[in-house]
């Protein structure tokens, strides 16, 4: 997606203030509450680069010029001291906001779980590259370009890859999915799943075919060594399937929009869309898209909408 290629591409080397810059104006088109908090002579910012008053978050800011985790470390440590001397009540979250395309360093995660244990019961966040794109999804498209500095294009587009996240997964299903039999029995989905939500006809067939290849992004994902890989793309997902569901209730229009979110609206190859399918089943059965049941609900026993 463009939003997300120029998103990319101004996180390249930005300067530290610029990147401060950058978070302010997006928390202040997501979040009324938000407080840009700037430098004033002596004062200085007073330990926060910014706040979120209604959910008690002090936010610090910092973009690296080179890859130097030890400066890093001393401006993570550096600001959370600061906010715990001057603004000691003014928080329950301190999240920390570095601009590292690439995830978080060993040694800052380590450093942000001893600080976190010391902290308790306040909590210490990590705001990178998945959750800031994240929130750029949340914007309407006006927003968006306000925030990038350029207009986007709102005619259809041929692209070949809608998420480039998945893209190396998808190289490993269409690989796997050859030579892996499906599943002689599939796994079990949280019960009554599909019909709460109504599916039938192809987008069922469609959906119970990827379930039998769906433990293949499971393996995938386990073998990353990036724990909370899988979870943030699923937030993604799930971000991506309510702005969609806002629009249409109508099942195959949501799959279908799913499937370009993977694979980009150039029409796919079978082994491609196929896929999709699975990548779909294995969040579809994580419970990141479509609505689960409530407790004691049993198809025919009560109408959804009363339910």
């Amino acid at each position: 997606m463009l939003a997300q290629l120029t998103l990319r591409q101004q996180l390249t080397d930005i300067p530290g203030e610029s990147f401060e810059q950058l978070i302010h104006k997006l928390l202040s088109l997501r979040h009324p509450d938000f407080v840009p908090v700037r430098t004033h002579g002596n004062l200085g910012d007073m330990g926060a680069d910014g706040l979120l008053l209604w959910d008690r978050v002090l936010w610090a800011c910092y973009s690296p010029q080179t890859d130097d985790i030890a400066r890093v470390k001393r401006k993570f440590a550096s600001d959370l001291e600061k906010a715990l001397v001057k603004r000691p009540d003014a928080f329950d979250i301190f999240r920390f906001a570095v601009n590292d395309l690439k995830g978080v360093h060993p040694e800052l995660s380590v450093m942000m779980s001893e600080a976190q244990e010391k902290l308790r019961p306040r909590r210490v966040e990590h705001y990178g590259w998945h959750r800031l794109w994240n929130d750029v999804m949340r914007l309407d498209r006006i927003a968006t370009e306000d925030l990038l500095g350029c207009e986007l294009p709102v005619q259809d587009k041929t692209y070949g890859i809608g998420l480039t996240d998945l893209e190396a997964l998808l190289a490993r299903l269409g690989e796997q999915r050859r030579t892996s039999q499906p599943l002689a029995a599939l796994p079990e989905v949280n019960k009554y799943k599909i019909e709460w939500n109504g599916l039938s006809g192809d987008v069922r067939g469609a959906l119970i075919q990827g379930i039998g290849h769906s433990h293949l992004v499971e393996g995938y994902y386990a073998g990353l060594g990036a724990p909370d890989e899988a979870d943030r793309v699923a937030q993604g997902f799930r971000v991506y399937y309510d702005q969609v569901r806002a629009d249409t209730d109508d099942q195959d229009r949501l799959w279908a929009a799913l499937q370009e979110y993977i694979l980009g609206n150039a029409a796919p190859s079978l082994n491609s869309m196929y896929c999709a399918w699975i990548v779909i089943a294995h969040f579809f059965q994580r419970c990141d898209v479509f609505d689960v049941p409530p407790d004691g609900w049993i198809p025919g026993a009560v109408d959804r909408s009363a339910a």
